[in-house]
């Protein structure tokens, strides 16, 4: 390395290739970014099958962080023609006249660590790096009738769930302002707060649940806070009435909740395509990404991270690696299991007790859809980016809709409809050991039970497994407090991002925790309180995913 100095960063997903970019384009610091799987961009990879595309999770690129937008914008540039679909669909989109571009400077060249280089904005049918404007609508079907999400009571809400279903809402609602529950440590009293308890009841107990596997009254309401603080029936019935009022994108959405904004970005061939460009870049200027390797050992000495040990997944060899930083997205819980010496004991207790929450997709090409909504004729496609599935008789929660995300995402668009059908699962249970055919078979006779497609059109199918998905806002969560002031008094060590600091961040929080670290290492700063504050500020929040 030439005498420079060295960061370890256990983990190739979208905090830690920030971490590894911002380090080569501010510092001399060499990353050295270690990935226990074969894949870019941890939950934000893009999965390919048989030339069809999944997003593991689906990722909208929106953030009220201007440095974030800057930051995607300058690796992938914003499209200035219309994509595959617009035209058809008559999509409103903004396209660009010019853009700029950031890469960093290869290995050995001289000159500015970072260039730029202007031009055109480039066509989306003509270049492959680019990023798209695309239409958000998100919804939930419950009961073969759609609903808004987030959920607001207006006219056609209303005669779908019935005139007297929806008087008792609108007085449990009243009953909820006038009555607060005072305590609201827990999601259960979070929502009802907010929303009431009989539409609580009606749309967000059960699906929450689905998604947990737990009751509400178990999940701390860190959780509702982070996805839909400053959201309630008054706020989404507001901003329904603006969009009447108004089409113009440039209204200013920054003073709006993000639940609620109508357009987002998206890389043309998915989210994995912005950390593969990320890394190359990484690569090529200097810095390592070794896949299928892991952390293995973390060495404290004197208060500091000294080094670690790196083993091949492969064929179990193990490397001593001595470093003057480590930047860790790996889970608390294992990140404390590899630090030499153990950590005191109520750490060890607090990291031990954290869980977690599992997720597999289901990936379904069909012919069409058959979407059956009471009333109406069966439709052959919907205009959905992913649909929140809150009937009860049926374990999928979501589904994703690929050729709506982006067109470039199906091999056949014109044909198929690719689809992602999203299971909440704990490692190790039935449907997570379950076989990839039967839970094929699963989601195509779901889908059909709830009037969403025909068993009788899926052409084709493929199951994803993504363990620690989601860290979870129960076991020793509300201890968590012990664990942060354990790793921030080593002054060294970075925990970023959404596993490595055990909070729902989505991925532009992630990658500002990781910025704010490379921030803090040029600064010579201790103090990380305002990273793990990050995901708390109003600003910040985004409401799905």
């Amino acid at each position: 390395m030439s005498g420079r100095k060295v960061a370890v960063i256990a983990g190739a997903g979208p905090a830690g290739l920030t971490a590894a970019w911002e380090l080569l384009a501010r510092t001399d610091i060499v990353p050295l970014v270690f990935e226990r799987t074969h894949a870019t961009g941890g939950i934000a990879q893009t999965f390919e099958y048989k030339g069809n595309r999944i997003d593991i999770g689906g990722h909208r690129f929106f953030s009220k962080s201007d440095r974030v937008m800057k930051w995607w914008f300058s690796k992938l540039p914003l499209q200035g023609k219309p994509a595959a679909d617009e035209l058809e669909r008559a999509l409103q989109v903004e396209y660009a006249d010019e853009v700029t571009l950031q890469s960093l400077a290869p290995m050995g060249e001289s000159g500015p660590k970072v260039r730029e280089t202007r031009g055109p904005a480039p066509d989306p049918e003509q270049v492959d790096r680019v990023m798209l404007q695309r239409p958000r609508l998100s919804r939930i079907y419950f009961g073969r009738n759609f609903f808004p999400y987030p959920i607001g009571i207006t006219i056609s809400v209303a005669w779908r769930l019935g005139l007297v279903n929806t008087a008792l809402i609108g007085l449990s609602y009243i009953k909820a302002q006038l009555f607060p529950r005072r305590d609201e440590t827990y999601l259960d009293a979070f929502f009802i707060n907010r929303f009431g308890a009989r539409l609580y009841e009606t749309f967000f107990r059960g699906y929450t649940e689905k998604v947990w596997g737990v009751k509400c009254s178990e999940i701390r309401a860190d959780w509702g806070a982070q996805r839909v603080k400053g959201l309630s029936l008054t706020r989404a019935l507001t901003h329904a009435v603006k969009d009447l009022l108004s089409s113009d994108f440039k209204k200013q959405q920054e003073e709006r909740e993000t639940s609620l904004i109508t357009r987002f970005f998206y890389p043309k061939f998915g989210p994995g395509q912005m950390w593969e460009a990320v890394a190359e870049q990484v690569s090529a200027a200097g810095g390592e990404i070794r896949y299928g390797a892991r952390v293995d050992d973390v060495r404290v000495t004197d208060g500091r991270v000294t080094g670690v040990t790196v083993v091949d997944e492969a064929s179990g060899a193990r490397e001593e690696i001595a470093c003057d930083y480590f930047v860790s997205t790996m889970p608390v819980r294992e990140l404390m299991e590899q630090i030499t010496p153990a950590p005191p004991a109520p750490v060890m207790e607090v990291a031990r007790g954290l869980r977690y929450r599992d997720f597999l997709t289901v990936g379904l090409l069909l012919k069409k859809l058959h979407v059956s909504v009471r009333g109406g004729k069966a439709k052959a496609m919907v205009e959905d980016n992913w649909i929140y599935v809150q009937d009860a008789g049926v374990q999928v929660g979501r589904i994703q809709l690929f050729n709506n995300w982006s067109p470039y995402l199906v091999a056949d668009r014109a044909n198929t409809v690719w689809i992602g059908l999203e299971y909440f699962v704990d490692e190790g249970d039935a449907l997570w050991k379950s076989r990839d055919d039967d839970l094929v078979i699963l989601g195509a006779r779901e889908l059909e039970k709830i009037g969403f497609a025909l068993q009788a059109d899926v052409i084709d199918g493929c199951v994803l497994r993504m363990p620690k998905a989601y860290p979870a806002y129960f076991g020793t969560y509300d201890r968590l407090d012990e664990v942060r002031k354990f790793v921030t008094a080593i002054p060294n060590l970075f925990c970023v991002g959404r596993n490595g600091m055990h909070r729902y961040n989505n991925q532009d929080h992630s990658m500002l925790t990781a910025m704010m670290a490379v921030d803090n290492i040029i600064a010579g700063r201790d103090d990380d309180s305002a990273m793990w504050d990050v995901n708390l500020e109003m600003v910040y929040h985004e409401g799905e995913k």
